[in-house]
């Protein structure tokens, strides 16, 4: 099940309401359910429009935190000079810095090095704490798919990622959150203008979906809405204005974002 948040006016400051998407792409309707599927579950009020008459928005703004996932591919690591992990390596993102498909990244004008990094993102479903891997499962929502924009120099430069990870626009997240997913062995591929520039599978991640669960929900009480970027694999780089960066992961979509600096 695709479940969408969006606006109907694309130039309106209005409330999103939340929907389900149906049908083959080019054709999909949204049918609208009644309040916060996180909360209320899914109830439709047998109310639709075209997907193309509405403008999504990002599918959750984590009402607590963003877990970031460090180096946990291989490739990446390695080819950022790194050693790779012997648990998840953890970092937190605000929720500021979330926007949703389409959506500008902007350029802080304190760096002048950004890069993408296209991600699987888990989206929590209820609150939890200590969960077994094995129940993983059962506090997953479902999944949407990430760009972690980075700072480069000032990750570089100073002593924690807030800034570098954290700056507003930062985290684009969308198109909506799928919540019928193999997440073990999806295709990862991320294109700058057009071009392939990350080609991974989720297979090769070093810490799989349900051990990262476990492993963030020891550290942290994880609430409902609350998202982890699971990492990114390698072809990692840099980003400039006018540019544009498409995240495709199998069987959840394509996440599209422009690059400006003002």
């Amino acid at each position: 099940m695709r479940i969408a948040r969006f606006v109907t006016d694309a130039a309106s400051d209005s409330a999103p309401a939340y929907g389900v998407v149906h049908g083959e792409p080019g054709d999909e309707q949204i049918a609208v359910i009644k309040g916060d599927p996180f909360f209320q579950g899914i109830t439709p009020t047998g109310q639709t429009h075209r997907l193309e008459d509405v403008r999504l928005v990002a599918p959750i703004i984590p009402r607590s935190k963003i877990v970031g996932i460090g180096r946990n591919y291989v490739d990446h690591a390695k080819e950022m000079g790194n050693e790779v992990p012997t648990e998840p390596a953890m970092f937190l993102v605000a929720n500021t810095a979330v926007v949703g498909p389409g959506d500008p990244v902007v350029l802080p004008e304190w760096t002048e090095e950004v890069s993408y990094e296209g991600e699987l993102c888990i989206v929590i479903g209820r609150i939890c704490k200590d969960v077994p891997a094995e129940k993983a499962d059962d506090v997953i929502f479902g999944y949407t798919v990430g760009n972690d924009f980075t700072a480069r120099d000032k990750q570089r430069a100073d002593v924690q990622w807030a800034r570098a990870k954290s700056f507003d626009t930062s985290k684009p997240l969308g198109p909506w959150i799928e919540t019928e997913l193999d997440s073990e062995d999806l295709s990862l591929v991320t294109r700058l203008n057009g071009d392939v520039v990350q080609d991974g599978t989720t297979a090769d991640m070093v810490f799989g979906v349900r051990e990262l669960v476990a492993a963030v929900s020891q550290a942290f009480t994880l609430l409902p809405g609350d998202v982890i970027m699971t990492g990114t694999p390698a072809g990692v780089g840099l980003v400039s204005e006018g540019d544009r960066i498409e995240v495709e992961i199998e069987g959840i979509g394509t996440l599209s974002n422009p690059v400006v600096r003002r």
